[in-house]
């Protein structure tokens, strides 16, 4: 593998996985987390995106080739999913619910879900992992080269988020819910794309079929 061809995996790896996307998530699912937990919650969920994404490289293509799933099927599948989630983002929950909910609930809860996962191992992340490393093309050397550059991606990730509450102290918490809307509105825009992406797959799929 060229140098090349590494520095086009890395962008590929940095875009699907937007760690600067993935600030504003950060700072949503951290504004009721006590300030002396951000730093553990940063790190638990770039442990758990990054456990993820590895198990995708590893098993994903046997496992949905193995179930019969198509790719598109999965990406519009994640799409609807972050989808969801980009409502939350932009019209949030009441106070009051959202106070029940915070009482009730592990404070670093939230690493795994919104963050880690749909935000860091975002759908499009495990797509590109999966054919980043497809069996078929791709050798073990080549497979560990790119775990490798999704490690410096993921890495990267998490110095970001530590850096997020040093950005949070400066925009209050009023800077904060309005970046969080902001891109909530991105965010759902992504998913639709994500779904529209998963729809020409599949018709992709099908046309030669029909030929």
């Amino acid at each position: 593998m060229d140098w090349g061809n590494l520095l086009r995996e890395w962008i590929t790896l940095f875009v699907v996985i937007d760690p600067v996307g993935s600030l504003p998530v950060f700072l949503f699912a951290t504004a009721h987390v006590p300030k002396k937990l951000h730093r553990r919650f940063a790190i638990r969920a770039v442990l758990v995106a990054t456990g993820v994404l590895l198990l995708f490289l590893v098993g994903g293509q046997l496992v949905l080739e193995a179930l019969g799933l198509r790719l598109g099927s999965f990406q519009i599948a994640g799409g609807i999913v972050l989808f969801l989630f980009a409502l939350t983002m932009i019209f949030g929950e009441s106070k009051p619910l959202r106070e029940i909910g915070e009482a009730e609930r592990d404070h670093l809860e939230g690493a795994v879900f919104p963050l880690a996962m749909p935000s860091i191992a975002s759908p499009g992340a495990m797509l590109a992992i999966v054919i980043l490393t497809d069996n078929k093309s791709n050798t073990v050397v080549d497979q560990a080269v790119t775990a490798g550059l999704l490690v410096s991606v993921l890495a990267l990730t998490l110095v970001l988020l530590l850096l997020a509450t040093k950005v949070q102290r400066w925009i209050g918490n009023t800077g904060a819910s309005v970046i969080s809307r902001v891109m909530g509105i991105v965010l759902a825009t992504v998913a639709v794309d994500s779904v529209l992406g998963g729809f020409e797959a599949l018709e992709m799929l099908r046309l030669p079929a029909a030929g």
